[in-house]
């Protein structure tokens, strides 16, 4: 099978490409990126005229449920929503049930998302067995059976001396620890941001500084042990600038933000909104600044959805007990175009936090358009208007707090290994 993707505007910053292009894909890989290639023979010819050509966009930070949680999402719905979204490979979290402690787990996600997923899958394990915070797993053995990182994914390894033994074998095998960086303590059974909105709407206030206090620790325990350290979902102003003094000395920290968290502000729990109750919480439009400016200058590694699909029920309750988080794999394209609109990043920046340097954190081998990668490709329109309907999601799931908004931007073709995983009718 021969395809031909023509007259695209191809962006790819791994390859410092950004122009017109086209590129024939043959038996699931990139054999030509060019100008005016031939198209004579070729099976399909794809015009990309008037869309963006880029690298397949990578999602390292979401939630798909599977095994244990299928009623609120399952490796085939989780994929075919990033799919839809633009994305071509996913890592997904170990809080499932069982938690991905073990090779069979681990085992079981990649060659279910082989054979029935719309994306490629790359698991992340945890970094106690049981998310326990107390015995390793065997990081070693589950390196081999294909995780890429591990997390114990919203929980905080709260020993410092687990954390740093889990750094020194980790960097051994070259593998991320990264980092759910909240401290219980402070938090104290905080749901929302502390402050003035907190305070009007009577809900217990989550500060800052439970974020903050512990990627400090987490950065000197990785200057301390070598350790590759990435940070999920930072919220405050404090984060960004420890990490971004932290990387002026060379720690070897990398990090990522949320479309909602450089997106909204506290103000969005207003009327008790429970799709606005995220884990760290929404903050204020300082730190929302703090968010843009850490994506501009190259602090903030990563745009990463933390996509957390739930089923109504958990959703359907009063604030303070509702579940954390919201899917977010199918609006994290057109909310990173905004920031190219707002003036805040290029499209080529944009690109690179959606893509190329996700694979770079993650080591995962895409994010890129070179001749004989994996043909992992995104056609985007980055004029085209939409509202989105909930309802009409991929995703199992429905909470959003974007439900109804005009969206402008989109995924109109997703094409994994070759293969057309997602077509918008436009």
């Amino acid at each position: 099978m021969k395809t031909v993707i023509k007259n695209g505007h191809v962006i790819d910053p791994s390859q410092d490409l950004d122009g017109r292009f086209d590129l024939i894909v043959e038996d699931g890989c990139i054999v030509e990126l060019g100008e005016n290639l031939p198209a004579e023979d070729a099976d399909e010819v794809i015009d990309a005229d008037g869309l963006l050509v880029t690298p397949g966009l990578i999602d390292i930070h979401v939630h798909l449920r599977d095994p244990g949680f299928e009623y609120k999402e399952d490796i085939v719905s989780g994929t075919r929503s990033a799919a839809a979204g633009g994305f071509t490979s996913v890592a997904c979290m170990p809080n499932t049930k069982p938690v991905n402690d073990n090779k069979a787990t681990t085992l079981y996600m990649i060659n279910k998302a082989q054979l029935e997923g719309f994306a490629n899958v790359f698991p992340i394990c945890t970094i106690t067995k049981g998310q326990k915070g107390t015995a390793l797993v065997e990081m070693g053995d589950l390196k081999q059976a294909g995780c890429v990182g591990f997390s114990d994914d919203g929980l905080n390894v709260e020993s410092g001396d687990v954390l740093r033994r889990a750094m020194e074998y980790a960097s051994g095998f070259d593998m991320p620890i990264i980092a759910h960086a909240e401290d219980e303590g402070i938090k104290c059974g905080g749901v929302m941001n502390e402050g003035r909105v907190a305070t009007e709407l009577g809900l217990a206030g989550n500060p800052w500084v439970a974020e903050a206090s512990t990627v400090a620790r987490d950065l000197m325990l990785a200057e301390l042990t070598g350790a590759r350290l990435h940070v999920c979902h930072i919220s405050t102003r404090r984060t960004v600038e420890l990490i971004r003094e932290a990387k002026a000395r060379g720690v070897k920290v990398t990090c990522e933000v949320t479309p909602h968290h450089f997106t909204l502000t506290e103000e969005a729990v207003r009327g008790y909104d429970v799709n606005a109750k995220m884990g760290p919480p929404l903050r204020t439009a300082d730190d929302v600044k703090a968010m843009k400016e850490g994506l501009a200058d190259g602090t903030i590694d990563a745009i990463a959805t933390d996509h957390a699909p739930h089923h109504v029920d958990d959703k359907n309750v009063e604030f303070n007990v509702a579940a954390n988080g919201l899917v977010g794999l199918e609006t994290a394209l057109p909310l990173a175009l905004n920031l190219v609109k707002e003036g805040v990043l290029t499209l080529n920046q944009a690109i690179c936090c959606l893509a190329t340097r996700p694979a770079s954190v993650m080591r995962i081998p895409r994010g890129t358009l070179a001749k004989g990668t994996a043909a992992d490709i995104t056609l985007i329109d980055p004029d085209y208007q939409w509202t989105l309907d909930a309802t009409q999601m991929k995703t199992k799931a429905r909470n959003t707090p974007f439900d109804g908004w005009e969206l402008t931007g989109a995924a109109m073709m997703t094409m994994c290994a070759g293969k057309i995983t997602f077509q918008r009718n436009s």
